[in-house]
């Protein structure tokens, strides 16, 4: 099935207010709303709530890959407040073979699975070798009819949303659906 922009776009829509900007209510004067009070920021928190008490199944996945390759879990902030779009991690590719992550090592991979839609995405440096291939084969049969996001649509900046980090109308898709984390790997 080929995903399009306006799906995308709707899926956003329905977890992050448009045009609203992330202002602390003390900010703001008495009875006026904030972001917080929109029903978009509650789904959001939903779907974190979700992604709270199905991580077992993310954690599992995770070792699978972790006894593989040297692999971060960045998913942990998923436990603080608020709401996170998605799992992510990152895998390190290693200049010798240590096991796990060393000085000698750089993450040149990050990998994401949307709690907000059935997408996943994996941002890589593009190196020879069988990484993405395997990830990407270990996310479809952890998330069945999870889909990857195109780079044509998900690099592209449009969402009139506020997110922690991003300023409005600098968010991309990948941003929108899978975290800011996202730009922690530069392709």
């Amino acid at each position: 099935m080929k995903t399009t922009r306006s799906e995308l776009l709707d899926v956003i829509y329905r977890f992050y207010p448009r045009g609203v900007q992330k202002i602390q209510r003390i900010y703001v004067p008495p009875g006026e709303p904030v972001y917080e009070d929109t029903v978009e920021h509650r789904r959001l928190v939903e779907a974190a709530n979700r992604g709270r008490a199905e991580y077992p199944t993310w954690k599992a996945m995770i070792h699978r890959l972790g006894d593989r390759y040297g692999l971060q879990d960045e998913s942990l902030s998923l436990f603080g407040d608020g709401g996170e779009p998605s799992y992510s991690a990152r895998i390190y590719r290693r200049k010798d073979l240590e096991p796990v992550p060393s000085p000698n090592s750089r993450a040149s991979l990050s990998f994401h699975v949307s709690l907000i839609g059935p997408y996943y995405g994996i941002h890589d440096t593009s190196e020879p070798d069988e990484i993405p291939a395997a990830v990407a084969e270990e996310i479809e049969a952890t998330y069945p009819g999870y889909e990857p996001i195109p780079s044509e649509l998900g690099n592209e900046v449009g969402p009139d949303v506020d997110m922690d980090s991003v300023w409005m109308g600098e968010a991309t898709i990948y941003m929108c659906l899978f975290s800011p984390k996202w730009t922690w790997v530069d392709p």
